[in-house]
């Protein structure tokens, strides 16, 4: 049997982990099985094995992706003019444009985690690095001089993290959430939270001079 051109497996494994995705938001980690991801994928059970050993591993390759697509979105907003353009925009993409089922599937390996040791540390790992991604984004921002705000980065990012959560969380448990109407109310929550210096009084404003 010839052997698969490396962007041929890559995009065999994608669509893999697509399929896994689709089939733990619909029914939960511990009803799907190896062989509904098989049908769902349209792979046979030796293909799937190739890439993917366990669905431990699925969930890996998944946390893995997404975290490699976050960590592009997180230096657009390290590298943009307006910071809280670009938070607002990342805000968008997740509470709007992404799929809901990403957001259900989220919530399904975070419950996961509370049983399961494997998925706890994948999960942890993916968290960790989202915290202090958003931590070294508001020091630097802080240390330029573009933001004054009157908590520090580090419990700064984890306020933001905590408010990201709640909006992930509601999305993915109420089909008739409108994330369109509540997300400039959270991004003006945030905006006061991490004061843009560019929008605060000058010195003069303040001192009356």
């Amino acid at each position: 049997m010839p052997k698969l051109k490396p962007s041929t497996q890559a995009a065999r494994r994608e669509h893999i982990l697509d399929a896994a995705e689709r089939c733990f938001a619909r029914a939960g980690f511990h009803r799907t099985t190896m062989q509904d991801i098989c049908r769902e994928a349209h792979v046979s059970a030796g293909a799937l094995y190739v890439y993917f050993a366990s669905k431990e591993d699925l969930i890996a390759g998944i946390s893995e992706r997404d975290r490699a697509h976050l960590a592009e979105q997180l230096t657009e907003v390290e590298s943009a003019g307006d910071l809280m353009a670009a938070l607002t925009r990342l805000g968008e993409h997740y509470s709007l444009e992404e799929p809901r089922h990403k957001r259900i599937l989220c919530m399904e390996i975070a419950a996961e985690s509370t049983r399961n040791p494997a998925v706890s540390e994948i999960f942890r790992s993916v968290d960790r690095y989202v915290t202090d991604s958003f931590e070294r984004i508001f020091c630097d921002a802080r240390d330029a001089g573009r933001i004054a705000p009157t908590l520090d980065p580090q419990m700064l990012a984890k306020v933001i993290v905590l408010i990201g959560d709640g909006l992930f969380w509601r999305r993915a448990i109420d089909p008739d959430f409108d994330g369109a109407e509540v997300l400039p109310v959270l991004m003006q929550l945030v905006e006061n939270l991490v004061s843009p210096v560019s929008r605060q009084a000058s010195p003069e404003l303040v001192t009356g001079r």
